[in-house]
């Protein structure tokens, strides 16, 4: 557990980047041999301005990491936090920080994206992809991508946690995000065995189909038990999924510039 712990305490920003690529690698594989939905579309072109989007977040990953060293040096300065005030197991310290980053970063500010109007509209543009496939976890509006990123700190500092919990579950949650939006098909017995406690491909498509009540449903990143505890979980026959939005035009998904401009958009109606 300790050189675990050293690992990610130490882990560097192009060791970070290689999990990206070989997670994004192998789940295109697995998207050529096994896709759930046959699309119609230019992969590389639809891939390509996702990875722009990816670009967008890479920046802000980078001036957030500032402000993320400092948090941590604070916390530990000031002993601030659940795991400053209580003396557990490292083992289960590091369990309770991934749980709750994943309910406070992830399935809280994740909720409240569809229900909080100017929130939901820079959210449109993940939702707005027609065609879903593991690059659309890199699609986040750059106010999208920022807020998850403060409430994900402020869950730092909430809890005392240590940079190599929160390095340990950003590569956690990297590979589940792309996981997650992969076009691929597993076998029932799989789907249903995983989905009881984690998030699965199946699952989280519900959540991208064009329009509610599935939109709103399936909001967790890595557990499920978020959804089923708080009663937004949904699993029905994925083939009935229908991927975009039904306020947006479709046909404009890979226009980066409409797309960067939905926010600012006043034609697009939302009744949130």
């Amino acid at each position: 557990m300790d050189q675990l712990i050293v690992f990610f305490e130490e882990i560097t920003t192009a060791q970070k980047l290689l999990w990206v690529a070989g997670c994004l690698f192998f789940l295109w594989i697995l998207e050529f041999g096994m896709p759930l939905f046959r699309h119609n579309y230019s992969k590389w072109k639809h891939d390509g301005v996702n990875l722009v989007f990816f670009s967008f977040s890479a920046i802000i990953n980078l001036i957030v990491g500032i402000l993320a060293a400092s948090v941590f040096v604070w916390v530990d300065v000031h002993d601030f936090g659940l795991f400053n005030w209580v003396e557990i197991p490292i083992w289960l310290e590091l369990v309770i920080a991934v749980m709750a980053l994943d309910f406070f970063a992830q399935y809280v500010i994740h909720y409240m994206l569809h229900r909080v109007k100017w929130m939901w509209k820079m959210h449109m543009v993940h939702h707005s992809d027609t065609k879903v496939d593991a690059t659309t976890g890199t699609r986040h509006h750059p106010g999208d991508y920022l807020t998850r990123e403060v409430l994900g700190l402020f869950t730092v500092i909430l809890f005392g946690i240590p940079v190599s919990y929160w390095a340990f579950y950003r590569i956690c949650s990297i590979f589940f995000t792309y996981w997650t939006h992969a076009n691929i098909s597993l076998p029932n017995w799989l789907e249903k065995s995983l989905g009881l406690i984690f998030i699965t491909p199946n699952i989280h498509k519900f959540h991208h189909h064009f329009e509610r009540p599935w939109t709103d449903t399936n909001f967790g990143n890595i557990f499920s038990i978020w959804d089923r505890l708080f009663g937004t979980f949904i699993y029905k026959d994925p083939k009935e999924i229908s991927f975009g939005l039904d306020t947006t035009d479709g046909a404009r998904d890979e226009d980066i510039g409409y797309q960067l401009g939905l926010p600012f958009n006043k034609q697009i109606k939302t009744d949130y």
